[in-house]
């Protein structure tokens, strides 16, 4: 998902995976699994089949435990703030993990074209020094909207194929 805002004379690109559900939906599911689950558990484990309620148990540890981790990794955020003088990167979770301040002038977006019909191309922002990826985990669709937007702020100074590029 991408937004784009204006802020003090700056845009700012926001860039992060999509999110089909939120914690608390994902909560309710694994509540709506454990009733059923450890109700059977229970009934096992009252008629001498014991064993059977520690493994539900587990079961639905690794079941929130797995939910957690997919959600904490939807929380990925990339912003790119480009304003007159200066471009500003940042990646992290929840807070900026971390972040490049380059100005404008040296700063460029590399293309790689999609190695097949359903992905999306490449997206790399570059200065002089170095690079990094942006919206790798965008779709086609978004990460051609993503190249649409950044091209209406920096230059394209490669596209092409995929390659090693050293800066």
């Amino acid at each position: 998902m991408i937004n784009d805002f204006l802020e003090s004379d700056a845009r700012v690109i926001v860039i992060k995976p999509n999110k089909s559900s939120t914690w608390r939906a994902n909560l309710y599911a694994l509540i709506a699994i454990s009733i059923p689950s450890l109700g059977a558990g229970i009934g096992f484990a009252l008629l001498g089949a014991w064993p059977i309620l520690p493994f539900a148990g587990l079961e639905l540890i690794a079941l929130g435990a797995a939910l957690y981790y997919v959600n904490w990794n939807l929380e990925y955020r990339q912003v790119v703030t480009v304003s007159e003088r200066n471009v500003k990167i940042e990646k992290g979770y929840f807070i900026p993990k971390r972040s490049w301040l380059w100005e404008r002038e040296d700063t460029a977006v590399n293309v790689i074209n999609a190695k097949n019909q359903w992905e999306g191309p490449s997206l790399w922002l570059h200065n002089r020094e170095s690079r990094t990826s942006l919206g790798e985990f965008l779709n086609k669709e978004e990460a051609e909207d993503l190249l649409k937007r950044l091209r209406a702020e920096l230059p394209v100074r490669t596209y092409g194929s995929e390659r090693n590029v050293t800066l």
